[in-house]
């Protein structure tokens, strides 16, 4: 070890780790599973609608009408994708683990031992070397030039020394030197993991599709046992009354017509296909290296208004690069007075094998280190930001030479005007000064005769699509706040070089704990710097509290809270495990510039689900509305279970599945379900009352039941084409080909005799045809007045914007 070298301990011995082991006091840690496999099943299975479904299914079974049970499929199809979504989600979160070292070094018994991570004990003597992880918070009883990598849990970039009473973190990197420690923390209470489990906790990212469609399904669960009662005790009535339908057995067709009724209400198919527009987004996705861990997160990125960037490693890639030389003094003039080498000496630094990550970049741009070995040297510290080398006399870098930070080696500030304008750039700026003092490696003092010979700048690597990508945010209304762990000024002069108007950077130590003064800051600030991972997480608390939804992005652990507490939470390839974990969207590539493509995505989704959902809600209304008019009339149900299967397959379901997939590119526009019901409520009722017309219509010319039946159909086939058409506009390509093939199928199923015997068609006479030809001109006709009245509705409420038309 070093000077900075204290009595080292021994470690502990056996019985004392058997002790500790006993009394738990280890880092075995076990993290608790994000939801539990039995939770999602019961989530999925165990729903009203399900049970309605399931019980209506078996009603049908036991009465042997199979026949009439085909909407079992759609309810155990969507059960199994919901599932399968929060498996994968469950499974994403089950990999959060901020340790990947398997094994940690330590002192036990007086000799160096290697042990699993898990078999690291409180107390035990941690034996830290150049590229460990350290496994557990402990604190430094020797150190011999030991500097630990903290960026991933403070977001720091530079690596920190450590001497002896200083703590070191779980997580964080042995960067250089080596070292001691004690373990002070060590399991649930190490930092790393106190970290994941609070990222860990599960959650759904917000959707306002899904939340939308919950709302929808809420209100028809209050809905369904008072209609349910009140179609069946009419259905009862009609064949006679409660007690002559029991006698008769007709009561079970009163069940089949009542189950009917209940099945058409409940819009499964709305929720399977979200699900499914939502899987499909993601494999889209995937070919383009963007990995969706959270299906409904295709839909949230189109839904943002304000994306917080972290810098390094989304903005940057996260290393540094020589940028330039700006000699001093003589070395400027190029006269003899000037030391002479001072190019070798910076080849030097730049192929110690010992240089940090900054000196490294001084190894392309010079190549020619001097013949002579150090006579002495000083190695870097970022403590006293400087390092230094000594060549003997006579040489050709004779004299001392030191590199460093200007304000470090110079500290009269004689260098301060050129030094900050350079810092104020965005650069980072170190000095390479020289002097014929010799140096005092025990002191680790700066010689007395330094004079600068010339500044030499780094810049931080920029991704090459961060402009491009931030102008498209900037472009499309989305608001931009960068936070970073670093110096202020830093990242306000990267902002600027990748477009934005950051004059200056916030020093987040300033900033107010208070969550609505936190918000006005964020407000008026693009960039801040310093930032803590609790800060980071509190901003993003503090955006969505003032009704902005939030997008972050970042690769560190530092960056995990802030991630997890976003509504999209997106994260690079590159970052830590946790990080991804916790992330519903990984580039797995790096390249930011997939952003755009997942928005794109997401847009598709939501236009195409808010135009399929008002075919599907429409349906809702109508079979409310038929359910409410023929129970308090007490007519006979017009349909059977398999017969509005097939409406339902013809006008809804088949043609939803290829709309709900067609590109679509319209801007999101909040309010999916007020504008979806402003169609479908008017429109539904208008298909209620025309199926009503009809069957009171024919019942009073005494058409017979099956007939009727078989009208009733045709009619409700013919308006929901018509308002399948109407929704698909404008009409060209794909949409021709789907609609013709639904007509297409409507000949198919009145023709071909196996179909129509099984759903119990008739042939229908010239009063049935008459009635049904009249109601559907009416009732088209005031689908066209109400689409009308909705399109203008939905340009005035989205403030004029046609590309916002559903």
């Amino acid at each position: 070890m070093s000077a900075t070298d204290v009595e080292t301990p021994t470690g502990l011995t056996t019985a004392e780790v058997a002790e500790r082991v006993a009394d738990g006091r280890s880092n075995a840690f076990t993290q608790q599973s994000s939801r539990s496999v039995a939770s999602i099943i019961r989530a999925n299975v165990l729903t009203l609608f399900n049970g309605i479904i399931a019980a209506c299914f078996l009603v049908l079974l036991l009465l042997g009408r199979w026949q009439d049970a085909l909407f079992g499929i759609s309810a155990i199809a969507n059960t199994v994708i919901g599932s399968v979504q929060e498996f994968r989600a469950k499974a994403a979160l089950d990999k959060l683990a901020l340790l990947h070292a398997p094994h940690a070094r330590v002192r036990r018994d007086g000799e160096v031992t290697e042990v699993a991570v898990s078999g690291v004990v409180l107390d035990d003597v941690l034996v830290l070397r150049a590229g460990d992880q350290v496994p557990a918070d402990a604190r430094v009883a020797a150190s011999a030039h030991l500097q630990l990598d903290e960026s991933m849990l403070t977001g720091e970039s530079d690596a920190v020394d450590k001497v002896p009473g200083d703590e070191v973190l779980s997580g964080s990197v042995v960067m250089a030197g080596e070292g001691e420690a004690v373990v002070v923390r060590a399991g649930a209470d190490s930092f790393a993991n106190k970290l994941a489990s609070e990222a860990k906790k599960f959650s759904l990212v917000a959707s306002e599709l899904r939340s939308s469609i919950d709302k929808v399904l809420r209100v028809v669960a209050w809905i369904v046992g008072p209609i349910a009662l009140l179609v069946f005790n009419a259905q009862m009535f009609v064949f006679g009354g409660w007690e002559q339908a029991i006698e008769s057995g007709d009561w079970r067709q009163a069940a089949v017509n009542t189950i009917a009724a209940l099945v058409a209400m409940i819009p499964l198919g709305l929720v399977l296909m979200t699900s499914i527009a939502f899987a499909v987004g993601a494999v889209k996705l995937a070919r383009e290296q963007v990995l969706v861990q959270e299906l409904a997160a295709v839909e949230g990125l189109a839904r943002v208004d304000l994306i917080c960037l972290d810098k390094t490693g989304t903005l940057t890639e996260g290393s540094i690069v020589f940028d330039a030389e700006h000699p001093l003094g003589a070395a400027a003039t190029g006269s003899d007075g000037g030391p002479r080498g001072w190019r070798r000496v910076l080849a030097w630094y730049g192929s110690e094998p010992d240089a940090n990550a900054t000196a490294r970049c001084l190894a392309e741009p010079y190549d020619q280190a001097p013949d002579a070995a150090p006579v002495a040297r000083i190695p870097f510290s970022s403590a006293r930001k400087w390092s230094a080398v000594a060549f003997a006399e006579g040489t050709d870098a004779s004299g001392s030479w030191v590199l460093g930070g200007p304000e470090m080696v110079f500290p009269d500030d004689r260098l301060s005007g050129d030094s900050r304008e350079l810092a104020a750039s965005g650069l980072r700026t170190l000095v390479l000064a020289h002097g014929r003092e010799p140096l005092d490696e025990d002191a680790e003092s700066l010689p007395g005769d330094l004079e600068p010979v010339a500044l030499v700048t780094f810049r931080e690597r920029i991704r090459s699509d961060a402009a491009e990508t931030l102008a498209y945010f900037a472009d499309q209304g989305v608001d931009v706040r960068i936070i970073s762990g670093d110096n202020p000024d830093t990242v306000a002069a990267i902002a600027r070089s990748v477009g934005l108007d950051a004059p200056t950077g916030f020093d987040a130590r300033r900033l107010p704990e208070d969550p609505a003064e936190l918000a006005e800051v964020l407000e008026h600030t693009l960039v801040f710097g310093r930032v803590t991972p609790q800060q980071k997480k509190a901003i993003v608390v503090a955006l969505k509290q003032a009704g902005r939804t939030v997008a972050m992005t970042g690769d560190g652990v530092n960056d995990a809270l802030a991630i997890k507490e976003a509504d999209i939470g997106i994260a690079m390839e590159s970052g830590a495990s946790a990080t991804k974990a916790v992330a519903r969207i990984v580039l797995l590539d790096g390249r930011f510039s997939h952003l755009p493509r997942v928005v794109a995505e997401g847009r598709q989704v939501i236009a195409n689900i808010e135009r399929v959902s008002m075919l599907f809600l429409t349906k809702t209304v109508w079979a409310a509305g038929l359910a409410v008019l023929f129970g308090a009339f007490i007519l006979e149900f017009p349909f059977l279970p398999r017969q509005l299967s097939v409406v339902d397959g013809l006008t809804i379901g088949l043609p939803a599945f290829f709309l709900a997939l067609m590109p679509n590119a319209r801007r999101y526009v909040p309010g999916f379900l007020r504008r979806s019901l402003s169609f479908a409520i008017p429109a539904g009722v208008v298909v209620a009352l025309g199926v009503f017309a009809y069957s009171w219509l024919a019942t009073q010319a005494g058409i017979g039941q099956d007939e009727l039946r078989t009208g009733s159909t045709l009619l409700l086939t013919i308006i929901g084409l018509w308002i399948l058409t109407v929704l698909s506009r404008p009409i060209d390509g794909w949409r021709i080909l789907i609609i013709g093939s639904m007509m297409l199928g409507l000949i198919l199923v009145y023709s071909v005799p196996l179909v129509t015997e099984f759903l119990m068609f008739e042939d229908p006479s010239i009063v049935t045809a008459a009635l049904v030809l009249i109601v559907s001109v009416v009732s088209i006709g005031l689908i066209e007045v109400i689409r009308f009245a909705h399109l203008r509705y939905v340009r005035r409420t989205a403030r004029f914007d046609p590309s916002t038309t559903p």
